[in-house]
């Protein structure tokens, strides 16, 4: 099955369909990883992102039933050189092309990724669609750039009811604007009590679940589309230990006073370097976020700056002043990528521990 990949510059990428038929319409990114193609297809941070991925063959150890992040994908496609039809894994259930059918997210293999990947570093990330080899071009560059960006993206991935992962240890309030799986596993395997919440739970409706801690979870799309989010934190910092993640860093700093902006093509990848600013201790990371806190911002509010990309000086990590919360940008439960930042989540049991309050356990 012939496909392309239209873009609102009008470049044009001619390949071979896998996985859904159906065509979609969506940011176009790339992921620098060279395995966890599953772990990215699966985060919720994806949501309506066209996935590029830059390593040249995909799909070579299959998909397994043990490595997703989310039981509901919400990535809106993926663009690949190669996609292998015959994995080989002892823990292999099916083809990547299949589980992409599946879940009804369509694919694109056969084009030069390398190029693709270039020119969204040259021109920032692009608009583009996934449609038949015989969709008209022209037609379609033109509703590209007049397409308008989605907003409703955490509404769309965060769980529509509470509920309880049960622990002894520390009870913590996870925030879901778009949770990977492996937050709640690294929350677990410390003992703590887990309750899940959806995006616009308020302060009032969190705090009456008596926590030691909360933790803000990753997500897709712009953090200032998610006032509700910021007016709830407001509400938070203070009264109990914080601990943000991605958008929930984000999320966090807008509640300090911070700002944010977009990136010109984003951090996506398991390789990126950041540097502790107290230590010198740098980590390589887990990264896949399109907006950034801006650091002049921090400047005036109760925030101390943390962490810095190595590469490019970027906001990583903050601590609140007075009040027990911190945030870092990058992916410290990793799925996939190095668990060189895992001991955060000891942190934060400590800081909760610091904390400790006796209240009345529902």
């Amino acid at each position: 099955m012939k496909r392309k990949l239209i873009l609102e510059n009008g470049a044009v990428f001619h390949g071979e369909g896998i996985g859904s038929e159906r065509e979609t319409v969506g940011e176009v990114v790339f992921n620098t990883g060279m395995t966890g193609y599953q772990e990215i297809l699966s985060d919720p941070s994806y949501c309506d992102q066209l996935v590029t991925l830059t390593y040249p063959l995909i799909g070579n150890y299959g998909i397994n039933r043990d490595d997703f992040e989310t039981m509901h994908p919400s990535a809106g496609g993926l663009i690949v050189k190669e996609a292998a039809s015959h994995p080989s894994n002892f823990r292999s259930i099916g083809t990547l092309s299949e589980w992409l059918r599946e879940k009804d997210i369509p694919g694109l293999c056969g084009i030069d990724t390398r190029r693709l990947t270039k020119m969204i570093r040259t021109a920032g990330t692009l608009r583009g669609r996934l449609c038949a080899e015989e969709a008209e071009e022209e037609e379609i560059v033109r509703e590209l750039q007049q397409w308008v960006d989605p907003r409703d993206q955490v509404s769309r991935v965060s769980t529509k009811n509470a509920y309880h992962a049960p622990g002894n240890g520390k009870r913590v309030v996870l925030m879901d604007y778009g949770a990977k799986h492996g937050i709640t596993r690294n929350l677990l395997s410390r003992g703590c009590d887990v309750f899940v919440l959806p995006y616009n739970a308020t302060a009032k409706e969190v705090l009456a679940l008596n926590p030691d801690g909360v933790m803000l979870s990753n997500g897709p799309g712009d953090p200032e589309d998610v006032p509700e989010a910021v007016e709830t934190l407001r509400g938070l910092i203070g009264e109990v230990p914080v601990f943000g993640i991605c958008l929930g860093h984000q999320l966090l700093s807008l509640a300090c006073g911070a700002t944010s902006s977009k990136l010109k093509f984003g951090h996506r990848g398991g390789n990126h370097p950041v540097k502790q600013v107290k230590t010198g201790r740098v980590d390589i990371t887990s990264q896949n976020h399109g907006y950034t806190v801006d650091r002049d911002s921090l400047m005036g509010t109760d925030l101390i700056l943390t962490h810095v990309n190595v590469n490019d000086g970027t906001v990583e990590g903050v601590e609140h002043r007075e009040y027990p919360a911190f945030s870092v940008q990058y992916h410290p439960e990793a799925c996939p990528g190095p668990s060189d930042a895992n001991d955060l989540f000891d942190q934060f049991v400590r800081l909760m521990n610091r904390y400790e309050k006796v209240p009345t356990r529902m």
